[in-house]
């Protein structure tokens, strides 16, 4: 079976560390030659590319069996004409297309593509309401790997909330509890959602392999807490001093556009999907058992 991981940051060395087999030939896309020995020492065929070259694409038609795509659209464009579009998505779709298809293709997206949802709980058919330029091209990126599944992938789209994870760099919320950011008010405060980074490795895998044709699955532990809550309990946790609450005003003269633009979308995601049709078994079902580093027993 040959897989090919594209993004293979953080999240696509997990998956492919979980996913190591005599029965798996792993390859990843990579835009810089000196990350080739790390991926080789973690059995992963590095493959030079860039998904802004197209000219650089062809080499993955008609070789992997699996796909999947771990990598973000361009974070520049806010304000040209075509600040929604993610061309890196277009260019992977064209350059597949150009022999034959994989079997499957796992997209992994955001939540952020649900805009603000008042708290409520979320389900995967929820019309998206995008409310940012780098949701709006995620979206986009949806419906350019939904439009490749017309051709006859199996594409499943996992909308992916915060990750985190004691491993990862910047995976923990020490560094924010250090420079004493502050959180909103409890009135003002919205509800968020995490995934412990080996738990979304895993449910990828499972995707790849189990996912539906054209399926969106939400991804997230059993964790129902609100912004504030959460840092109040990692600061307890880590034995650092909890963070200042402030109103919405003041957190809109404290604070950069991007960490308010999170602090203005609440919603609690359902994850049935997940649990029932890829049958994903967290190692880390709560934010809590992640940040001590206490996985659950199975």
């Amino acid at each position: 079976m040959r897989v090919l991981v594209i993004g293979c940051g953080d999240v696509g060395m997990r998956a492919a560390r979980q996913l190591k087999s005599s029965r798996v030939s792993l390859s990843a896309l990579t835009t810089s030659a000196e990350r080739s020995p790390a991926l080789r020492a973690a059995g992963v065929r590095p493959l030079l590319g860039n998904l802004d070259d197209k000219a650089t694409l062809s080499r993955l038609a008609g070789v992997f069996q699996r796909v999947l795509y771990l990598a973000p659209p361009p974070g520049e464009g806010e304000t040209g004409p075509q600040w929604w579009r993610d061309v890196r998505s277009e260019n992977l779709g064209r350059a597949l297309r150009l022999r034959a298809l994989p079997d499957a293709l796992v997209y992994a997206s955001t939540t952020g593509v649900y805009g603000d949802c008042e708290g409520v709980w979320v389900n995967e058919t929820r019309t998206v309401a995008p409310a940012t330029p780098r949701a709006h091209r995620r979206v986009n990126a949806e419906r350019a790997m939904r439009h490749l599944g017309r051709s006859g992938v199996r594409v499943s789209i996992l909308r992916v909330p915060g990750i985190y994870g004691l491993d990862r760099p910047s995976g923990t919320p020490v560094a924010r509890l250090q420079r004493g950011t502050p959180v909103l008010k409890e009135r003002d405060d919205v509800y968020t959602n995490h995934i412990q980074a080996d738990d979304l490795a895993a449910a990828c895998l499972a995707a790849l392999w189990r996912g539906k044709a054209q399926r969106v699955y939400n991804v997230r532990d059993e964790t129902d807490m609100k912004m504030g809550d959460y840092f109040d309990m990692a600061a307890d946790l880590f034995g650092l001093p909890r963070p200042p609450r402030v109103a919405r005003d003041a957190a809109r003269d404290q604070l950069p556009v991007t960490l308010l633009s999170f602090m203005s979308e609440s919603r609690r995601l359902e994850a049935r999907r997940m649990h029932d049709e890829l049958r994903v078994r967290l190692r880390y079902p709560t934010v809590v058992q992640g940040l001590r580093g206490d996985p659950a027993r199975r």
